[in-house]
């Protein structure tokens, strides 16, 4: 099972930890294009260091965020932590990554992939700095990251889904980055949580409850290999779920997470 996440817009601090060793990274396919964004986030932000407009106005950043732009200039040599202890927020709090057990951790550093602006995708367990930026960003001379991502993943994608689950929790933005196709598409679901009593999306729900549905299916040690074995597991645990099938083959599943209240 391969389970893909968003990162989070806040981030820890960075800690005390080693600066950056861009080759201890997961997905060692996208080493080039790592060093192509990551050059030129930095070189923005160290340009602004006496005008932060264009820096801020590119990252979309309020004033009141402008120390990001500095953090981002020291990048190379800013301490790292595992990006699990990294990415904050509210789905990150509801998963608890250091509060599983043993067994549940090691799951969790073979299963879970985070998506980033800046990285690509990195394991839970890579290293990395506190940064900021988005799969929203548009760079000068990269342009859009979402569909500069694109290609790379694509080349390195396939072969991290492996033969299983590949289970989507992706927001819109960073899905853009790569889309499931063929077989691995038709293995492949993604999940909504919808609040019962309205049937509508609300964003603490949906976060707090995938953060929650992983959380479980580490803990429970699931391993579900298909999107049928995934909704078993999901109501095992006590979930109501909802199955949208696909109409043809490879298409990616479609799952509704049904919750009255997260607390």
């Amino acid at each position: 099972m391969l389970v893909l996440l968003p990162p989070s817009e806040g981030k820890a601090a960075p800690g005390r930890g080693a600066p950056l060793q861009p080759e201890s990274l997961s997905l060692p396919g996208l080493a080039g294009a790592r060093a192509a964004v990551l050059d030129e986030l930095v070189a923005l932000c160290a340009d602004a260091a006496e005008d932060d407009v264009k820096a801020r106005e590119v990252l979309g950043l309020s004033e009141g965020l402008r120390g990001e732009i500095a953090k981002n200039a020291e990048l190379r040599t800013a301490p790292t932590r595992p990006a699990g202890e990294i990415y904050t927020g509210v789905l990150y709090d509801a998963l608890d990554l250091a509060s599983l057990d043993a067994a549940a951790k090691k799951r969790a550093a073979r299963a879970l992939l985070v998506f980033s602006g800046l990285w690509g995708a990195v394991r839970v367990t890579d290293r990395i700095p506190s940064y900021r930026c988005s799969m929203g960003v548009k760079l000068p001379g990269l342009g859009a990251l979402g569909a500069y991502w694109r290609a790379p993943m694509a080349e390195v994608m396939p072969e991290a889904a492996g033969s299983g689950l590949v289970l989507d929790l992706r927001s819109a933005a960073y899905a853009t980055a790569w889309k499931p196709k063929g077989e691995v598409a038709g293995r492949t679901a993604t999940v909504r949580v919808l609040h019962a009593p309205t049937r509508k999306v609300v964003s603490h729900f949906n976060k707090a409850t995938k953060g929650r549905i992983v959380r479980s299916l580490l803990t429970a040690g699931a391993a579900p290999a298909s999107p049928e074995e995934l909704v078993d597991a999901l109501r095992e645990q006590s979930y109501v779920v909802e199955v949208d099938r696909p109409a043809q083959a490879g298409r990616a599943w479609s799952l509704d997470v049904l919750v009255d209240e997260v607390h």
